[in-house]
């Protein structure tokens, strides 16, 4: 069965992702990645442009399907190897987040929307990632 998932990363690391067809959430940690499954569905938010920098981006800014099995670490410097997953994404418009949260089954207190993103990685419905990913003019994945 399908699963449907959303990662909170920021926009410049979404970028350096979707160019590479990979992601890698929790500060490269293991476990979130090996929850997924080939085919399930991702959405990306991101909460800010940078991941130290302080602008604003709000806006869900990439989506697509786990592309295999294969959870691997990859050897950015000396001492950091952060796990990743590879991922098919599908092109697509950016989403302010702002008009959708009244319709966001995932987002619980509408007040403090922002809460579920703290974790960083977790599991959506089918409803709010299909409602997302019209709004980005994406394809429906299959």
């Amino acid at each position: 069965m399908r699963k449907y998932w959303m990662a909170s990363i920021s926009k410049e690391h979404t970028l350096r992702g979707v160019s590479d067809n990979f992601i890698q959430v929790c500060h490269g940690k293991q476990a979130p990645l090996k929850r997924m499954k080939k085919g399930d569905g991702i959405i990306i938010y991101s909460a800010k442009q940078t991941m130290t920098g302080a602008e604003k981006c709000q806006a869900f800014t990439a989506v697509g399907e786990v592309a295999d099995e294969e959870v691997y670490q990859f050897k950015m410097t000396e001492d950091v190897e952060p796990y990743r997953r590879n991922i098919q994404f599908r092109d697509c418009s950016e989403a302010q987040i702002i008009p959708l949260i009244d319709q966001l089954e995932f987002i619980q207190n509408k007040k403090s929307w922002g809460y579920p993103f703290r974790f960083g990685f977790f599991e959506i419905g089918e409803n709010d990632f299909n409602l997302i990913v019209s709004k980005m003019n994406a394809n429906e994945i299959d």
